[in-house]
């Protein structure tokens, strides 16, 4: 039995024209063929096949191109070649930045949002700034194949954090290579579906999509002036803190837990693409806020949240920007133990606005109490039963293998604490 690859690209020498090219062969040529270059490399096709092509049916897994052709590459007749650094044309590389789509034909990630899931599948334009670039996660298929995903947050002025995905090699190294807060992407032609788990609205980058990281165009610019006025005055902080809090609704996390059924299903061998969400009744059984300030609070850099340097209390990332410009601004940042009668999760994140409402105080209340009343502040919370939302992340370089974020922490009701002395749990 035969078995054929195919490999397809686009192929672009105008602001007008741009073209696919397809190549069908066996593994190694197409795989050879496949890693001769990336997107953005210029070159040369000998002797393709030209052919008509059948738009209907050719552009619902391909780009729509301005072309009535496509190009066919055969392992016998045709040569791909790559131009070196030194022999790109700059009249070629200036098509890099020009997007393939109407520049204004966008929609932003508020029109989205607002229009929420009326745009279930649809397949549209983006213009965004890069917040922030995932790390590439692998995972195996149930029929054994390899594979891997990469969540983008993207941010304009109408929405300061919206997900894309990508899912192919060649877009998640295009990310990869993203510098956020300064990168802008028009992304044309990508899936918008509305995450039922998530509550929200996000992208997929599909074989149809064609991403222009920095165009540059008029409406590119206009977000390009808002990612540095944002930077420079730190606005984005207050915005990304109501979006840390909102950004997972915890009505839809309805899995409950216990300590020993989390772990099992966190470290089971399979790799787990998505992070983990559910509820764990157990109770806080390690909380150090009256031991050491500088253990639970600490600065972030106003413009980028990174932490910064204790020592210089600056920030590193940012070196691009003015120091004049720069500020700080103190942040939760507790180490916590959550324990039930099933074991117990050591050194779970409790950061941030969390932490603030675990605790019933802001970080500047918290650094004015005498050490008796941080005790008895600590007292409030710990070994009480509690309702716990979480979220885990597989992290082979965490201690225990995989990071756990607590989302809220409160007191459980009578019933609950009830069900939790039992060992029971609503889903029981």
């Amino acid at each position: 039995q035969i078995v054929g690859y195919t490999f397809s690209f686009t192929i672009r020498d105008s602001p007008t024209y741009f073209i696919n090219v397809n190549s069908w062969g066996r593994e190694e040529y197409i795989r050879s063929l496949s890693e001769s270059f990336r997107v953005g490399d210029c070159v040369t096709i000998e002797n393709p096949l030209i052919q008509s092509k059948e738009a209907e049916r050719e552009e619902k897994f391909n780009p729509v191109t301005p072309s009535c052709y496509k190009l066919i590459l055969s392992e016998n007749h045709s040569v791909v070649r790559t131009f070196s650094c030194y022999e790109m044309d700059t009249k070629l590389l200036s098509l890099l930045h020009l997007p393939v789509k109407d520049p204004q034909d966008y929609y932003s990630l508020g029109d989205i949002i607002a229009n929420g899931q009326s745009l279930d599948g649809r397949i549209l334009n983006l213009l965004a700034a890069v917040m922030s670039v995932g790390e590439p996660k692998y995972f195996m298929t149930s029929d054994k194949r390899k594979g891997q995903r990469c969540e983008v947050k993207l941010y304009d002025e109408t929405e300061m954090s919206f997900p894309i995905v990508c899912w192919d090699n060649e877009s998640i190294q295009l990310a990869q290579s993203w510098i956020p807060r300064e990168t802008v992407i028009f992304a044309s032609d990508v899936r918008i579906n509305f995450d039922k788990f998530r509550n929200c609205m996000t992208a997929t980058v599909i074989s149809k999509t064609i991403i222009t990281t920095n165009p540059e165009t008029a409406e590119a610019n206009v977000l390009f002036s808002f990612i540095k006025e944002s930077a420079q005055s730190g606005g984005l902080n207050d915005k990304m803190m109501q979006q840390s809090k909102d950004s997972v609704n915890l009505e839809t996390i309805v899995d409950v837990y216990t300590v020993e059924q989390l772990k099992v299903k966190a470290l089971q061998s399979d790799v787990k693409l998505e992070p983990i969400y559910g509820v764990i009744y157990g109770y806080i059984s390690t909380l150090n806020i009256d031991d050491n300030a500088s253990k639970v609070v600490r600065n972030r850099c106003s413009t980028c949240r990174f932490i910064v340097n204790e020592m210089s209390n600056t920030c590193t990332f940012c070196s691009d920007i003015s120091s004049d410009l720069k500020s700080t601004f103190a942040s939760f940042e507790i180490l916590v133990d959550v324990t039930d009668h099933t074991g117990t999760l050591f050194s779970c994140y409790l950061s941030d606005c969390v932490a603030e409402e675990a605790l019933g105080c802001t970080v500047q209340e918290f650094l004015t109490l005498a050490e008796d009343k941080k005790t008895a502040l600590k007292w409030q919370l710990l070994l009480e039963r509690s309702k716990i939302y979480f979220k885990v992340t597989l992290s082979p370089s965490w201690r225990t293998g995989m990071k756990v974020n607590v989302l809220s922490c409160k007191l459980a009701d009578p019933i609950e604490a009830i069900c939790f002395s039992l060992g029971q749990t609503k889903s029981d």
